[in-house]
């Protein structure tokens, strides 16, 4: 039985994403802070610096919102998982977008 595109699409979408490695949601933000303490050079008024940089993921999971820290010497492989991860919802979505397209063709040719 002779595949269509739509049906060649599907598959090479299904290969992508098994071969998909780890993944997280969310995004990655780079954070500075002002601290508390006196006299600190983060307060100084002509030319403060600020502490960090820090960084932290945020995402909601399940209806939650959550914040994680993430190490300095971490940040490229949650980058890497956060692409990952973007990689995965895309596919998802032209796997259905190719999948309804699939079924209104089968329709059509009844």
């Amino acid at each position: 039985m002779k595949t269509t595109p739509t049906e060649q699409r599907i598959e090479r979408i299904k290969r992508e994403l098994a071969a998909l490695g780890p993944m997280r949601p969310g995004s990655l933000s780079e954070q500075y802070n002002v601290c508390g303490t006196p006299g600190c050079r983060c307060k100084d008024p002509k030319r403060p610096a600020k502490h960090g940089p820090y960084y932290h993921l945020n995402y909601t999971w399940k209806g939650k919102a959550r914040t994680e820290f993430v190490k300095a010497d971490a940040v490229a492989e949650v980058l890497e998982q956060v692409e990952t991860y973007r990689r995965f919802r895309a596919l998802c979505a032209e796997w259905v977008d190719a999948a309804l397209e699939l079924a209104k063709a089968q329709r059509a040719a009844r």
